[in-house]
């Protein structure tokens, strides 16, 4: 067995159930969960009778390239969205079975060049990213995403030996939990300092899409095209249906940008063996093509979080996040604690913070904060914060509240 298997960490939601394996909800309550980020609202119909349609596709090979429509739907879409000049869908556009497994895959692919290899990562963190670098044999570094921020991460603080080793720098954004958008500035920074010390930028940027008002989150090849980066040098998007489009059985995004990079990456997947169905290929087309119900999804979610925000802002020291349907609020207990409490007395299960981050230098940035998906319909949503705001106001004095915001 390969020995570095043995260095993988529990899953969040692994160790959230091991929390709870002796814990009964309250009874006389419908459990309501908010902790696995899998959306919950309508997959749009045009998609679903296009799957329906072509299901005789499954007669035949698909190609890990992906069939050229797609890349060229995938590239018409993209130069849209982020306002690119170009971008070639044979040479800078890969499909790929969800972003998770491209994540992971990628890793296998870029890691291995450099003496003790280091993989950068923001913490708190989605677990892909540390999994991929520990099976691929590289060093973690974490860098911290809290408070002292503004939930932003500081990667001007990162030595010169620490960049000489990276290989990857992984960066989410719209940030998985926080919700910020990672600005200009520091991406004109990571593309220098790539270019410095020849290593890729990794943009997870799947929750793109799910964004309130006009201003739509910067995405890093666009941030290429302003800094004068055409051919989209050491630099990498994943984007995905999961959550643009509420498709996340559909297991389809796309990998995009340096030429140079997909190259190898299309060899590795080769042999890896995860083409793309060809009738998920075909669904993936039409869901690419459309952006009305991409509007939609968003308006629920503006819907939802104004209702849920209104109902707990006066408990909870919680903010509106830039993109995303994830809130971070931050608690006056242990994660834990709360997390357990929370789910005895009003049957609503959140992730503890600190299933999501690493301790460094005796500091766990995810602790003291839950996060809450806001992917149920709002009914329910709203029932759970009117339960969270319950349980605040019952478990913590009026005077300690009153100072959260």
């Amino acid at each position: 067995m390969n020995p570095l298997i043995s260095n993988l960490h529990p899953y969040p939601f692994q160790k959230l159930a091991e929390l709870l394996q002796n814990v009964e909800p309250a009874q006389d309550k419908e459990l309501i969960k908010l902790t696995i980020g899998e959306p919950q609202h309508d997959a749009p119909q045009s998609v679903l009778d296009e799957l329906q349609n072509t299901l005789s596709a499954v007669r035949k090979y698909p190609s890990t390239k992906g069939e050229v429509s797609l890349r060229k739907a995938i590239s018409n879409w993209a130069c849209n969205r982020f306002t690119l000049n170009s971008l070639d869908p044979e040479t800078e556009v890969l499909p790929v079975t969800g972003t998770r497994e491209a994540l992971f895959a990628i890793v296998q692919t870029l890691v291995g060049s450099k003496e003790n290899g280091t993989v950068i990562s923001p913490n708190p963190f989605y677990q892909i990213y540390e999994g991929a670098a520990i099976l691929a044999g590289a060093s973690l570094e974490f860098l911290p995403c809290d408070d002292t921020n503004n939930y932003q991460v500081d990667y001007r603080s990162v030595s010169d030996d620490v960049w000489s080793r990276c290989e990857i720098v992984f960066v989410c954004s719209p940030n998985n939990p926080a919700g910020t958008v990672t600005p200009l500035e520091d991406y004109r920074f990571l593309i220098d300092q790539a270019k410095k010390f020849d290593f890729t930028i990794v943009s997870d940027e799947c929750y793109s899409e799910i964004y309130f008002g006009t201003d739509k989150p910067l995405g890093l090849l666009e941030a290429c095209v302003e800094l004068g980066n055409d051919r989209y040098e050491h630099c990498l998007i994943f984007q995905s249906l999961s959550k643009r489009s509420n498709l996340p059985g559909l297991r389809s995004g796309f990998v995009a940008g340096d030429a140079t990079l997909l190259k190898p990456f299309l060899l590795y997947r080769t042999y890896q063996g995860c083409a793309m169905p060809n009738h998920h290929q075909a669904a993936s087309i039409v869901a690419w093509g459309d952006e009305q119900h991409v509007q939609t999804n968003r308006d629920i979610y503006q819907r939802k979080f104004d209702a849920v925000l209104n109902i707990l802002k006066p408990v909870m020291k919680v903010m509106k996040p830039e993109a995303g349907f994830y809130l971070w609020p931050k608690i006056p207990m242990g994660d834990e604690e709360f997390c357990v409490k929370l789910y005895e007395e009003e049957a609503v299960l959140v992730l503890p913070g600190s299933y999501l981050g690493r301790e460094i230098n005796s500091t766990n940035p995810g602790s003291n904060h839950v996060r809450l998906a806001l992917v149920a319909e709002e009914e329910l949503c709203t029932e759970a914060a009117e339960r969270i705001r319950n349980f605040m106001t019952r478990n913590f004095p009026l005077n300690e509240l009153e100072q959260l915001n």
